[in-house]
């Protein structure tokens, strides 16, 4: 596709809009640069099963037996049951699996009971997911429950206040275990590690057998070993065109972690990770965010690879060597501020491809690694992704959001001229000194939060990173144009916290994604602490109102001070209280309100990614002389696709 014809918007379908994101710099890397991002693009892309694996016991199945529909010949495609298969199938795509990727409920299927399993029997039986000895009516008595019943693993992630949250949530993560025996499985485990314990729980399942609770452990000879067999192949390709030793040093010691399972060889892989600076390419490939396990403590695989960006990367430089001053004046109690910041890494990036649990929704700021005693010691990295950003960007622009949200042109007039750069601006803060900042008390457990510590911990990132947006250090720093620019921050935060972000909920639902949840806690909190921020009808509208913006920083402050200690503390009841009172419930009427609203406006509200296409160009002898980089494949083909070459599993 010439980059004059580019087109960042690809198709719609359900509530999710696709978007694509240009390589831009990639014809300027060197050849070995090139073969680098390919070979570890590889190593992305062969973890998409494991990811949909995890994220629910039958997903792979499912989406097997649904693309052998899709794609089978004789298959009538002008019936309603079959457009909704269709549009059924993008979204188990989209979302690795049968769960809505944001609000983990599952998806209700728009084709019948009936419908589905006479498809799947007009399908010749090799071409379906069919065990030793099974039967398609074995399939189908297995997976139609899963697909079509509402009692059946009904969530996938559930954080309901008393509930046994391991036991209600269909995550892969645990077999026959409540959550009373996997807490205290770890707690066990914990048991005199003092201030550096190994990451427990993160690259297992936990399942009972004959009684006894044992770890199925993901490594080359255990569990998701044929998927991690490739992976490891491609980082050993990978190894092979590194940049420098330190990167090869990197890329050898996750092959090592892979092939053990040790999880202290992937905190030694996260410290030398966290040290290897040098050079123009990196990746994240792994068991890394733990936010789809209801107790915080297992990895989701992903992968993106990606290359930083030199001209943007100025920016979150300078945000960087200016760490310790931020932490010094941080708003919180000096016991819990960092005496010395250590090893702040900052880019911005392009990301060159995006897999597992980063694709085809992806985070647009990431900061690693995630263990508290590794960050405290040695540093950790920040990137923010300027290409995402810059697609999500492009596709908003004049879609009339802002207008019917935005309570008056002048607040307006302030986001226009500033959103951009401010949104960059707390993602940069956010990511780089907001999950950095900050520290525990020695013998707290980092675990002790539970189910509400990645709230907790998105919370604090974000309070960071708005406390800090007002302040005249960015304007010093040059940062910031003036001293009103973080008002149009303040305001849409605010806005999205209070109202837009409901338009992700459907009616009569609590909010229990962790970042949803988090954005309610800071909007709500603020609410209801005095007059800063209120909600004004405008000509039958409800707006939010900023009524005092200085008043609202110092609100901030405030509760960036108290949900530090909490985390400083482990404080386990007040998480518990300040997240069920404010971050949780929904108000109906407002729901109601911004549901209709948003509607009017036609649009996705959520967007997701598909990946360029990477190939070699080879010469007569076969040397790779170029990485060719194509942005024309479409989702259907892409999905296919990645289904047939890179699975692993089943």
């Amino acid at each position: 596709m010439a980059e004059a014809s580019f087109v960042y918007s690809d198709i719609r379908f359900a509530d999710i809009q696709m978007l694509r994101y240009r390589l831009n710099g990639f014809s300027g890397l060197t050849l070995r640069q090139k073969k680098l991002v390919y070979c570890l693009a590889q190593a992305t892309l062969w973890g998409r099963d494991i990811t949909f694996d995890q994220f629910g016991k039958y997903n792979l199945r499912i989406r097997k037996t649904l693309e052998a529909v899709y794609t089978d010949e004789a298959i009538d495609r002008t019936t309603k049951d079959f457009s909704a298969l269709e549009t059924y199938l993008k979204r188990v795509w989209f979302s690795n699996g049968i769960y809505h990727h944001y609000g983990c409920d599952k998806f209700v299927p728009g084709f019948s009971e009936d419908y589905f399993a006479e498809a799947v029997r007009s399908v010749a039986p090799s071409r379906l997911p069919l065990g030793n000895g099974e039967s398609v009516e074995d399939l189908l008595h297995e997976i139609v429950p899963v697909i079509f019943r509402a009692d059946v693993l009904p969530k996938r992630v559930n954080k309901e206040a008393g509930a046994d949250v391991v036991a209600t949530s269909a995550c892969n993560f645990y077999d026959g275990v409540t959550q009373a025996e996997a807490e205290a499985f770890y707690r066990s485990r914990k048991a005199g590690w003092g201030d550096c314990p190994p990451s427990f729980g993160l690259n297992s399942t936990l399942v009972k057998r004959g009684g006894e609770l044992i770890e199925d452990v993901w490594k080359e000879d255990g569990k998701y070993g044929k998927a991690i067999s490739k992976i490891i192949f491609w980082l050993g390709e990978a190894c092979k065109v590194a940049e420098n030793e330190a990167q090869a040093r990197v890329i050898n010691k996750l092959i090592s972690y892979y092939k053990s399972g040790d999880l202290r060889a992937f905190d030694d892989y996260s410290i030398e990770w966290v040290n290897a600076t040098e050079g123009k390419i990196d990746f994240i490939n792994g068991f890394i965010e733990v936010y789809g396990d209801p107790l915080g403590l297992k990895g989701s695989w992903e992968g993106i690879v990606e290359y930083k960006d030199e001209a943007a990367t100025k920016r979150t430089r300078m945000i960087s060597e200016n760490a310790q001053w931020f932490e010094d004046h941080s708003p919180i109690d000096p016991r819990f501020r960092k005496p010395e910041v250590k090893g702040i890494t900052a880019n911005v990036v392009c990301a060159a491809m995006l897999g597992g649990d980063e694709y085809p929704s992806t985070a647009i700021g990431i900061n690693l690694p995630n263990a508290d005693w590794i960050r405290a010691r040695h540093g950790s990295k920040s990137v923010t992704i300027g290409n995402l950003t810059e697609a999500y960007n492009m596709a908003a622009k004049g879609n009339g959001f802002y207008r019917e949200f935005v309570i008056d042109s002048e607040t307006l007039e302030l986001i226009n001229r500033y959103g951009d750069v401010c949104d960059d601006l707390h993602t940069d803060l956010h990511e780089c000194l907001g999950h950095g900042s900050g520290r525990l008390l020695p013998g707290t457990d980092p675990d002790a939060l539970k189910a509400y510590g990645n709230t907790i911990e998105e919370a604090r990132a974000d309070l960071f990173a708005l406390y800090y947006l007002a302040d005249e250090k960015l304007v010093e720093l040059g940062l910031v144009p003036n001293a009103d620019a973080y008002k149009a921050q303040y305001y849409t935060y605010i806005m999205n916290g209070l109202m837009t972000q409901l338009v992700r909920i459907a009616p009569g639902a609590a909010i229990e994604e962790a970042h949803m949840r988090n954005r309610a806690l800071i909007a709500n909190w603020c609410l209801a602490h005095g007059n800063a921020v209120s909600l004004a009808n405008c000509s039958g509208k409800t707006y939010v109102a900023i009524n005092d913006y200085a008043g609202l920083r110092k609100l901030f402050a405030t509760l960036l001070a108290e949900i530090q200690r909490i985390k400083s503390e482990g404080d386990y009841a007040a998480a518990m209280d300040l997240v069920e009172k404010y971050a949780v419930k929904v108000d109906p009427n407002v729901h109601g309100e911004v549901l209709e609203r948003y509607a009017r406006l036609d649009i996705a509200p959520y967007k997701g990614f598909i990946n360029p296409v990477l190939t070699p160009i080879r010469d007569s002898s076969g040397e790779i002389t170029d990485i060719d980089v194509d942005y024309t494949e479409g989702y259907v083909q892409q999905m296919l696709r990645y289904s047939s070459e890179y699975s692993a599993l089943i």
